[in-house]
């Protein structure tokens, strides 16, 4: 575990030359450029509105910061993990070539995907002003502690993702069907009020139902989160990251033979 720290000190910069990188390829030819970072989480929360808070009469107060709060955990999550997987296949030529270390590669994915959470952040701030829903107290300070559990929630899986990927690259199509399911398991736009009791315990073993209401209770309600909500949090990041890595380290040494 001390030689990912001591690599990680040691190619930081061309980490941050991937993900900037990560950043330029993805709006390249954009006339918008970074500011559909911005405009696409307001465009999904603007239909997410539509739908629920008009066509199905949703009473959620301030829905548009509720979905907004909801989309902007879960496609830090989601983005993270989905670019991730195919990062050493898709480094395979620079693999070859010199020595790096193979789990920068996912971990600059998630990087990028929470740079434009930050974006995303930009959004919530103007849904906030022109909808309402928002306290603004002191605890919007601590915004980024639920926006770091779920990156290391999804550094964790993307180490294990990225790694199973060289081996198996139908696991890329499985896993996009398992997160279309994962989202409607996840309370982005409605309210865990609406689910039987016999099924809410599908719902809470959910890692990111915990994140979620933490980011939600912090923005919305202005509301300190409790030592037990951290505890879980950070427990569920934590593990998740030490279980990536030791699969990635375990698995790495045969990537070479599939890339």
């Amino acid at each position: 575990m001390q030689k990912y720290f001591m690599n990680f000190s040691k190619y930081r910069y061309l980490l941050k030359q991937l993900v900037i990188n990560d950043i330029k390829i993805k709006y390249r030819r954009s006339i918008l450029g970074v500011i559909w970072s911005v405009l696409q989480p307001l465009m999904m929360m603007i239909v997410l509105t539509i739908v629920f808070a008009s066509l199905f009469k949703s009473n959620i107060p301030h829905f548009a910061v509720y979905v907004l709060t909801g989309r902007i955990i879960w496609d830090l999550f989601s983005s993270g993990t989905i670019m991730a997987m195919d990062s050493v296949v898709g480094n395979a030529s620079l693999i070859k070539k010199v020595y790096i270390p193979k789990y920068i590669f996912p971990l600059s994915k998630c990087f990028s995907s929470l740079v434009n959470t930050v974006f995303a952040l930009v959004a919530l701030v103007i849904v906030a002003i022109v909808n309402g829903g928002v306290k603004f107290t002191p605890n919007l300070f601590l915004i980024p502690i639920p926006l770091f559990y779920t990156f290391l929630f999804g550094v964790g899986l993307s180490f294990i993702l990225s790694a199973y990927t060289v081996f198996f690259r139908d696991l890329k199509y499985l896993y996009e069907v398992l997160l279309t399911a994962w989202m409607y398991f996840t309370p982005q736009f409605f309210p865990m009020s609406i689910i039987p009791d016999n099924l809410k315990i599908v719902f809470e073993l959910n890692p990111l139902y915990y994140t979620l209401q933490m980011f939600r209770d912090v923005v919305m309600y202005g509301v300190t989160p409790t030592l037990q909500q951290h505890l879980i949090c950070a427990s569920i990041g934590v593990v998740t990251l030490i279980i990536g890595l030791l699969v990635f380290r375990r698995k790495q040494d045969d990537f070479i033979l599939y890339i």
